[in-house]
């Protein structure tokens, strides 16, 4: 009995540790962050290109992992359009993927202009979409690719 008693005054021990720790490293921390924050706040005109070029890249390789699953998946499948047009199809995922990627750098950039403004509806709408239409893209794919 006083073998368990004793696990569970150690296991309390060790978790209220833990969490002393946590809190230790997640307030300095969170600190840095807003101290971070503040600075990119005053500094947003020059932060601005940064944060767009960011976004691009971001979304080319986002955008890029999941047109070159999509292709993958379409020559295994043996999709008769795709098999027909190879070429095509990776002319136009390739334009697909550097048009929105554009579109989100150019967007980001827009709505990082007035500091006072923000968080931007256009902004947070475009980090949105380059984030989920990837990924729910790949989602709804893979659940496509194995339904069949």
């Amino acid at each position: 009995m006083e073998n368990h008693q004793g696990d569970r005054l150690l296991r309390g021990y060790l978790s209220s540790r833990l969490l002393l720790l946590v809190i230790g490293i997640i307030t300095p921390v969170g600190i840095l962050v807003v101290n971070a924050a503040a600075f990119v706040m005053r500094n947003l005109q020059q932060f601005r290109i940064g944060i767009a070029v960011c976004a691009l890249i971001s979304s080319l390789v986002l955008n890029g992992l999941t047109a070159s699953w999509l292709l993958r998946l379409a020559g295994r499948r043996s999709i008769s359009i795709y098999l027909q047009h190879q070429e095509w199809a990776t002319v136009v995922a390739t334009t697909v993927v550097l048009a929105t990627s554009i579109g989100a750098a150019i967007f980001t950039y827009i709505g990082m202009g007035n500091p006072s403004h923000l968080p931007d509806t256009l902004s947070v709408l475009t980090a949105l979409a380059a984030l989920l239409v990837p990924i729910g893209i790949t989602y709804f794919s893979r659940l496509f690719a194995n339904s069949r």
